[in-house]
Formats: structure tokens, sequence, C-alpha cells
């Protein structure tokens, strides 16, 4: 804020953790150009529904809370009122607030104050117009005294926006001394150190002295902190600043963050991006499908392994078949490749799709006692044939089996909503392709079971792994912004496609997998109780164990009610 109000800076760059004052930054800009400053602005948030969300629930509390501000802004309920949701007038200026997903709202006004909010969230082009943090800066062009704003999270290196801006900046780190040494230094993660399985123990460790702060040692010394350029002042002050300075954080939490999302490289990367306020740097951008083929395990087709606790599957559909894939999920999303199946037949007719409902509607047997799992939730991607997904889907919600399709715009949640504007009014999902191939191409370069891992059963065929990783992360340019797109290496890609919506079906699902896991222990223990008392009674009565167990393996248990979430037999 210092900064913003120095004449000789034009434009800061804010590149920061989450939750740490980013948003306040820019409602008392907001609020000190009504009262003290007069001029037009505009604020730009991600998509138009974000910017709906910050004028109603920030923006409108601070003006009518704040006295100086009270009444400077006309009533929202005047007639022809100059206070709307996104646009309101004050004596001497007033606030535009748009979306960068809208080049509508970034044209016509001249704006002497930009303040654009989560950068990074923003597409590669505003429509067809180019840049959207571009597009904004040009309405301040013909103000000799024009402030410029950009404050976001970073994301991907090599892909973010603010990173970049950052890097254009004097690049201004928070230096603060030592309550022991009286030595500065910058707080760094790597100075973190805590008791192994321990978050509560957690310390920062002087990189001088070696002491060891506590959280109410490194707030104090925080306040003795001072703001250090390492490059040189041309008008544009950057600002980088990450948990470790809140008041609001104690590094036991952060710690606690830390080891809970290490376990996935996607949960990490979201971690090292809203806590450190660093960018991700992705390792590679290929995996080898011969490679994966050799890690292949050994286990029974028919019976489910015993970390599985979740069964999803996606469906690709072609000309002349339908590919489909069940995937088994078990604790922390670590993923068993159950089934790959290609139905053959012409989707324009009914015959392979009686085939993929029967399909759908099979049990597998569990290797925990007395456990069978159905799916629990499927999507079919509907970009191709539309018309006939839709109306196998139609009627099939309450077994969780939906239509969908991919969106594979930058940046959109792996479900990136949902939509009933169709002929048959059946719900389709909308899947970011991106995020979920990002996250698969992750996964497999995990080498070790555990949280994230992917298997796959021997005799699974070459072919399906090369379909898996048939796509490639590369970097491309709109309208001078870099993006990630993905390309095909080769042809066919429907093992990956099928893994993405299988991924997304999961998603919609929004099972909690530790408690589904307790479940089938529990009920596999009890199984196996029944099963200990059969054997007792069977002694006693004369007959083997073994005459017992052949018989007691023969008879399948009675069906009862399915669970609506896993469809196992209880």
């Amino acid at each position: 804020m210092d900064a913003f109000s120095d004449p000789e800076v034009d434009t800061v760059t804010v590149m920061k953790s989450a939750q740490v004052g980013g948003t306040e930054f820019i409602l008392n800009v907001i609020g000190y150009h009504i009262d003290q400053d007069p001029a037009p602005m505009l604020v730009l948030q991600p998509t138009l529904e974000m910017g709906q969300t910050f004028s109603k629930d920030r923006l409108a509390p601070m003006l009518r809370d704040t006295p100086c501000l009270r009444g400077k802004v006309q009533d929202a309920k005047a007639r022809n009122s100059g206070n709307t949701l996104l646009h309101k007038t004050f004596p001497g200026g007033h606030i535009t607030i748009a979306g960068a997903n809208s080049p509508a709202g970034l044209a016509s006004r001249p704006i002497r104050i930009v303040l654009c909010d989560e950068v990074d969230r923003y597409p590669p082009s505003a429509g067809t117009e180019g840049d959207p943090v571009n597009l904004a800066f040009k309405r301040s062009t013909t103000f000799w005294n024009r402030k410029r704003a950009l404050i976001s999270t970073p994301t991907i290196k090599g892909l973010s926006r603010i990173e970049a801006s950052f890097e254009e900046s004097d690049q201004r780190r928070f230096w603060v001394p030592c309550p022991e040494c009286g030595e500065p230094q910058v707080l760094r993660w790597a100075q973190v150190r805590w008791e192994p399985g321990k978050p509560e123990t957690a310390w920062y460790e002087c990189e001088h002295c070696r002491a060891h702060w506590d959280d109410a040692k490194r707030w104090e010394a925080i306040r003795h902190g001072e703001w250090r350029a390492e490059g040189e002042f041309r008008g544009h002050a950057g600002f980088h600043v990450w948990e470790a300075y809140s008041p609001w954080v104690r590094l036991s939490e952060i710690v606690a963050a830390f080891l809970e999302a290490k376990k996935r490289p996607e949960t990490l990367q979201t971690w090292v991006n809203t806590s450190l306020g660093e960018t991700w740097e992705e390792q590679g951008d290929e995996v080898d499908g011969h490679e994966l083929q050799e890690r292949c395990e050994q286990w029974d087709p028919e019976v489910l392994p015993e970390g599985v606790v979740v069964l999803t599957a996606g469906a690709d559909v072609q000309d002349d078949r339908i590919e489909v894939e069940v995937v088994g999920w078990g604790r922390d999303e670590e993923s068993w490749s159950v089934a790959w199946e290609t139905l053959w037949g012409d989707p324009r007719k009914p015959a392979v799709w009686r085939e993929l409902d029967r399909f759908l509607q099979r049990r597998w047997d569990h290797s925990l006692e007395g456990v069978r799992l159905g799916i629990a939730a499927a999507f079919i991607d509907s970009g191709h044939l539309p018309k006939e997904v839709h109306k196998f889907t139609r009627g099939k919600a309450g077994r969780r089996v939906f239509a969908c399709r991919g969106s594979s715009e930058p940046g959109k949640p792996l479900l990136a909503g949902v939509s009933r504007r169709n002929g048959q009014r059946v719900p389709v999902y909308y899947v970011g392709t991106d995020t979920a191939k990002g996250t698969i191409l992750a996964r497999l370069k995990i080498e070790e079971p555990g949280p994230g891992y992917m298997h796959f059963p021997i005799g699974r065929d070459r072919e399906y792994f090369e379909q898996l990783t048939a796509e490639k992360a590369v970097r491309r340019y709109r309208k001078g912004q870099p993006y990630r797109e993905w390309i095909k290496k080769r042809a066919r890609n429907e093992a990956l496609d099928c893994r993405v919506y299988a991924m997304a079906a999961l998603e919609q699902l929004n099972a909690n997998l530790d408690k589904l896991a307790a479940q089938l222990e529990r009920q596999a223990e009890a199984a196996q109780q029944k099963t200990r008392e059969l054997l007792e009674d069977a002694e006693d009565a004369g007959v083997t164990r073994e005459a017992v167990a052949a018989a007691h393996k023969r008879v399948r248990p009675r069906a009862r009610r399915a669970s609506w979430v896993t469809g196992w037999r209880r």
C-alpha cells in the first residue's frame, strides 16, 4: 500500500500465498481513492461470476461499514442509480468490476487505477481480444499518474503471469532479524524444522546461529523486519510473501498441511502455490508407456485387490466401438486398473449400448471376505455422438451414470460445471481435461505404491499403455501469453480419455475413501467371524473344516439392498 501511494511507482506486483491480505490490499486502495483521491478504477477478477461475488461479499460491506465511505457511493436502491453490482459511481470517479473472460468489460472506459486480482487464474485470451491484463492496462495509457497492480498466488513455472511480472519488478523480499543473534534473513521453508511425524513440534531455525524460534519469536521478529529489493527499480515494485510471515498461521499448521499434501503430486503443487507462494516446476512432460508396462503386477482379474474400496468407470465413444475402463480407488486415491474393455458395434444402433449397460452393472468379488463391489459412478464422453449418449444416460442418474464433455481450457477444475441444455434434458458434466491429464501424468511418475500410485495388471497389452501416454504437454503462446496445451504423439488416446472420465466420476461421487475403507474392513471382519463360527459348529457336529469351507465358498450370500455409494452386497 505504501508503494501504491509512492508517486515514483506506477506498477505493483504481489506474488503471494493464499490468505495473507491480498484482497484487503485491493479494498484499501479502492477505499483510499474513493475518500482521498477520486479516480476511475477497474477491478479485474478471473471470471464475471467471481467479480459479482467480490462486489457482494467484500466491496459492499466495506462501503456500508466504513464511516468515511458511507454515503459516497450512490444508493443501489435509488432510481437511475449509479450503483449496480458491477459498476459503482462516486463524486469524481467510478469503480468497474469485470471478468477476465469477458472482453466487453475491458473496453471503452478510460481507467486510471487498474487492480488485477488472481491473475494466474485468467484465461490466455479474453475471447478473441488478447491478453486480458494487457487489455486492462491499455485503458490507463492516457493517465500520467496511473497505478496498476497485479496480485496472485502463482501456478506453474514458465506459465505463471504473476511470476513473470515479479521477475520484471525490483523483487522485494521481507528481511527479519534473528531474535538471538540479530542477523537479518529472508524466511525460507528450508529452515522450518520439526521432529519426524510430529508437526506440533515445528520451529524456525536461524540460518546464522541456528537458534530455534517458536511462533511468538517469529512474529516478534517480523515486527522489526523490512523490505529489501533484489533487482533494479524502474517504476515497478514487486513483493513476495508467504505463509510464514502471516500472523494468522502457526508453523505447526504449515507443517501439518505439508505432510498431508506431499502424499500426491497434485496436492503438493497446490501446497507449494498457496502456502509457499511459489511456482510449481513440473518434471518433464512425458511418460514412457513401455516402462509402465514393465511394472505390471499379478492379481486375479476376477477378484479386486485388497486396497480397492470403490469402483468408477470412464467410457469413450468411437464410430465402431465403445472403450471402457473400470478403475478401483483406494485410500489417498491409489488406483488399480480393474478392467479395460472394447465393446464393438455401431453406437448409432442400440445393441452396443445394451452391452455397455450390462457391463456397467457387473459386480466383482473382493479379496476381502464377504465383499462384492459394483461400479459406483460412470462418465461417458458425449463429445462425438451426443444424442446417443444423452439417450443412454437418461434415467440413469440414480445409478450415477452420466454424460460428460471435455473442456481443455487451462486451469479449469476437474469438474468444471454441469448443464442440462440438450434435447434429452439430461445432466452433462464438463470435465477439465487439462487439469485431469496433468494429474494423471504426475501420478504415472510415482514409482512406489502408496498415495496416488497407479497399478496395472499383468496381461494388459502394449496398446493400452501407448494410448495412456499418447499425449504430452507443450507450451504455446496466444496473444503473447504462454499457456499449456496437450498434443497427441499418436492417433489413438482412448485409454487416457477413459482414465480422465473415471477420475472425474470419482470426483462427482465425492466419496470419503478412508471411511469406505473402514466400512469394508468391518464388513470383512464380520464375514470372517461368521465363518469361524460355522467352522466351530461344524467341528462340534463332526464335519471336517475342509468340507465346510468348500461348501461355504460355493454358496454365495443372499443378495440384499446395495449401497448407493459402492454397490456392494451387505
